[in-house]
C-alpha cells in the first residue's frame, strides 16, 4: 500500500493534456478548453487524494479508523492490481471489430479515432480515481474499453461541444459508483454504465431540441448501414459473447419482436415503418452490444427472454412516441435500457412465478446458463438470422432504401410515403441533383401549393443545368396553374450515381450501361427501357 498507484491517473492526465500540442485542436475554442479543463480536474483530484493520504500517514493509527464506528483502519496507501477479465476483452474485440469495419467504409470514423482514444484515457483516469478514493484499490484491465466504445457507437458530440462527450464518460462512472443496490448479497450497479450516460444525454438533447446542433447522432445511425454485409459483421462479432455468456436469450426475442412489428406494418400499409430496413442497423447493433450486459440484466433465462421482449417492444414504442413529438427517432434504442435495468430483479421474480406454473423450474434458475443450452440457443439464433437474411428481412438490399419504392407508394396514395419521398428529393437536391430539385419543386406545388418554395427549387434545378427545371421556372413565373403543364424527365446520366444510391452509400460505378442496369435493378422504369437488365 503506497501513493505510487496515483502515477496512473497523473500520467493519464498528462497524456490527455498532450492533445493540446495538435495545432488543429487549438483553433476550435470549445475543443481546446475541453482538453484544458479535463486534465486540470484530474490533476486536482489526484493532488487532493495524495494530500489526504499524506495526512492519514501522519496521524496515529487509532485516528485513521473509518467513520461510523468501524474499527477497520482507513487505508494508509493505495493498491493497483491487474486483471484481464473475459467479458471485458471479449466485448472489446467485438466492438473494436465493428468500429474497424465501419471506419474502413466511413472515413470520418477513423478521423474521430484520436478523440475516442482521449475518452479512453479519461475513462481509465476517472475509474481509477473513483476506486482509489472510495476503496483504496483499483484493478486495471480492459473494463473501460467496451464502455467507451459503446458510447461512441451511438453518440458523438460535434468537436466544439466535445466537453459534453467527456462529461458522458464521467457520468458513466459516477452512475456506476453511486447508483447501486444490494442484490443476492452483493452491491451491484443498477444501470448499464454506458446506457445510463447515453440515456441522460438523450433526454437532455430531446428536451432542448439540440440534437442536430450539438451531435452527430443522426449521421452515426445512418452511416452504420453503409459498410457492406454489416448485419453479418455484427452477428459474427457478437457471437463469442452469445456463446460464452448466454445473452442470446435477450437478443433473439428482441429481434423477433422488431421484425414482427415491421412485417405486420408492411403487410397492413404496403410501406416500411423504419424506411430502409425491417430492423434499423443501429437498433440491430443495440440488440447485440448495448442492452445485453449480463451484470445489469435478469439472472434467469426466462427473465432474460422477458427482458428481450420488453426491449424490442420499448424500441418500437419509443420510435412511435419520438416521431410523434418530432424528436430524432434514433434515441429509440437507448431510452428503454435504463428502465429495463431497473426492472431486472422484478423480471426475475415474474419469471420464477411463470416458470412454476409452466413447471419449468430450470428457466427461472439464476446463474450461468449450462453450455449445451447456450449452444442450442445460439444455434437457433443462427438459423433465424440465416432465414431473415435469405428472405430479405435483414441485409444490404432492402427495397425501402431506394427512391422508386417510395415513388410508387406515394402514387398509390400513401401520405407517409409521399412525405418521405419529399425528404429524399430534398436531400438529393442538396447534394447537387438538378433533377431532384425539379422533382421537389413539382412536389411542393402538388402537395402544398407552395409556389414560392417551388420557384426556389426550380431555380436551383436550372442553375445546376437541368433544362426541365428552367422550363418549369419560366412557366411558374408566367403564372401557369395547370400542374400537368410542368415538365418532368429522367435524371441526366451525370446524376445517376447520386440518385441511384440508397442507404448503403455512394454508387462507385461510372459506366453508363452499368448505371442503367443498376437503375433497372433498383426499380427505375427508364433504366430498363434504356437497355438495362433487371
Amino acid at each position: 500500500m503506497s501513493p505510487l498507484p496515483l502515477a496512473l491517473p497523473a500520467g493519464l492526465s498528462l497524456a490527455l493534456a498532450a492533445f493540446l500540442l495538435a495545432p488543429n485542436l487549438r483553433v476550435v475554442p470549445g475543443l481546446f478548453w475541453s482538453f484544458i479543463l479535463a486534465p486540470a480536474g484530474l490533476i486536482a483530484w489526484t493532488a487532493w487524494l495524495y494530500a489526504r493520504l499524506r495526512r492519514q500517514a501522519d496521524q496515529p493509527a487509532d485516528a485513521t479508523s473509518r467513520p461510523g464506528g468501524s474499527d477497520t483502519p482507513a487505508p494508509a496507501g493505495l493498491a493497483l492490481d491487474f486483471a484481464l477479465r473475459l467479458p471485458h476483452w471479449v466485448q472489446t474485440l467485438a466492438q473494436g471489430g465493428i468500429i474497424l469495419w465501419w471506419g474502413w467504409h466511413v472515413r470520418p470514423v477513423y478521423e474521430f479515432a484520436p478523440f475516442i482514444l482521449a475518452q479512453l484515457l479519461l475513462a481509465v483516469a476517472v475509474d481509477s480515481l473513483f476506486a482509489f478514493t472510495r476503496r483504496g484499490r483499483y484493478t486495471l484491465g480492459f473494463g473501460p474499453v467496451p464502455v467507451v466504445f459503446s458510447l461512441n457507437l451511438f453518440l458523438w458530440f460535434h468537436l466544439p461541444w466535445f466537453f459534453f462527450q467527456m462529461a458522458m464518460v464521467v457520468l458513466t462512472y459516477a452512475g456506476k459508483e453511486f447508483v447501486q443496490w444490494r442484490l443476492h448479497g452483493r452491491r451491484r450497479h443498477v444501470f448499464n454504465p454506458s446506457a445510463f450516460a447515453l440515456a441522460i444525454a438523450a433526454v437532455a438533447l430531446i428536451v432542448t431540441g439540440q440534437t442536430e446542433q450539438l451531435t452527430q447522432g443522426i449521421e452515426i445511425a445512418q452511416s452504420q448501414y453503409v459498410p457492406p454485409h454489416i448485419f453479418l459483421v455484427i452477428f459474427l462479432a457478437a457471437l463469442p459473447a452469445q456463446l460464452l455468456f448466454g445473452v442470446v436469450t435477450m437478443t433473439l426475442p428482441a429481434v423477433l419482436v422488431m421484425y414482427g412489428f415491421s412485417a405486420a406494418y408492411h403487410a397492413a400499409t404496403g410501406i416500411f415503418y423504419f424506411y430502409d430496413a425491417y430492423i434499423p442497423i443501429a437498433v440491430f447493433l443495440g440488440l447485440h452490444l448495448l442492452f445485453t450486459d449480463p451484470a445489469t440484466s435478469p439472472r434467469s433465462e426466462l427473465g432474460r427472454v422477458c427482458f428481450g421482449v420488453f426491449y424490442g417492444t420499448g424500441v418500437v414504442v419509443g420510435a412511435v412516441l419520438l416521431n410523434a413529438v418530432g424528436a430524432p427517432t434514433f434515441y429509440d434504442k437507448i431510452l428503454p435500457v435504463p428502465i429495463l435495468n431497473a426492472l431486472a430483479p422484478r423480471l426475475d421474480r415474474w419469471a420464477e412465478r411463470l416458470a412454476a406454473r409452466l413447471r419449468m423450474a430450470w428457466a427461472a434458475a439464476p446463474g450461468p446458463v449450462p453450455r449445451p443450452r447456450r449452444f442450442a440457443t445460439v444455434g437457433l439464433w443462427a438459423a433465424v438470422f440465416a432465414a431473415l437474411s435469405v428472405t430479405g428481412g435483414i441485409g444490404d438490399e432492402h427495397p425501402g432504401q431506394y427512391y422508386p419504392f417510395w415513388q410508387k407508394a406515394c402514387d398509390r396514395g400513401s401520405e407517409r410515403a409521399c412525405d418521405y419521398l419529399g425528404v429524399m428529393q430534398w436531400k438529393f437536391c442538396d447534394r447537387g441533383s438538378g433533377w431532384a430539385c425539379n422533382e421537389f419543386g413539382i412536389f411542393l406545388l402538388v402537395m402544398d401549393n407552395d409556389r414560392r418554395g417551388a420557384q426556389g427549387e426550380f431555380g436551383r434545378s436550372c442553375n445546376q443545368g437541368y433544362a426541365p427545371g428552367c422550363s418549369n421556372l419560366n412557366r411558374l413565373m408566367q403564372g401557369e396553374t395547370a400542374l400537368a403543364s410542368y415538365v418532368r424527365d429522367a435524371p441526366p446520366v451525370r446524376e445517376l450515381p447520386l440518385v441511384l444510391q440508397g442507404s448503403k452509400g455512394p454508387v462507385e460505378e461510372r459506366d453508363v450501361g452499368a448505371l442503367l442496369a443498376l437503375a433497372c435493378e433498383r426499380g427505375w422504369p427508364w433504366g430498363c427501357e434504356s437497355g438495362g437488365e433487371g
